[in-house]
């Protein structure tokens, strides 16, 4: 009978211990971050909780699919799937890229537009960023219309070649490629020819 009650006992006591650890671990961040603008602190405390949070903090999207890194993995990822046969897979990658891309650009286009004004700095900063999401947006765009084409699928090319189309201008190199892809098809039978590069330097 002794020994039944020893352990639940042993049991609750080291439960109470772990409890209270993590409890002053939790509160330890919050008030060393309200402490940093106030009196000074013993140094040894201070420094081994920032560093680690500040060094993690900027590329902790990074190995994130939901980051610019994460749709170029995507996409190469359905490049391979592409050598190997695997349209099914290619597709559904260059789909999660695609709609990767799309929202980074729109979220960096957001932050352009409510730093405009206020630091042209941080404002032109986002919005390269969501230049070159949508760029990457439109050549995963691009190779899912081709992945389609290659599936026997034409019908799910156009729209997407239209779309694109839209985005680009059709003077730009992958507007122009689009085009020529819809041409190919047959949609349009009205080949595009971009003015001759020979202008008097």
């Amino acid at each position: 009978m002794s020994t039944s009650f020893a352990k639940p006992c042993f049991f609750q006591i080291a439960f109470q211990a772990a409890a209270l650890s993590l409890i002053s671990s939790a509160t330890l961040l919050p008030l060393k971050a309200i402490a940093q603008n106030a009196s000074p602190q013993p140094p040894k405390v201070q420094p081994t909780q920032a560093q680690p949070v500040e060094a993690t903090k900027p590329n902790s999207l990074e190995n994130s699919v939901f980051s610019i890194a994460g749709g170029q993995r995507l996409m190469a990822e359905s490049m391979t799937a592409v050598s190997q046969q695997n349209y099914d897979q290619a597709v559904s990658k260059l789909q999660d890229a695609r709609q990767v891309f799309n929202q980074l650009s729109n979220f960096y286009q957001e932050l352009t537009t409510s730093f405009s004004g206020i630091d042209n700095r941080i404002s032109d900063s986002h919005r390269r960023k969501a230049l070159q999401a949508a760029q990457l947006r439109d050549e995963a765009t691009y190779q899912l219309a081709v992945v389609y084409r290659a599936k026997n699928q034409p019908e799910l090319s156009v729209p997407l070649l239209i779309q694109l189309i839209r985005s680009q201008a059709p003077t730009r190199d992958l507007g122009q490629q689009a085009y020529q892809q819809l041409f190919e098809l047959g949609f349009v039978d009205a080949q595009y020819l971009p003015p001759s590069a020979t202008t008097p330097k």
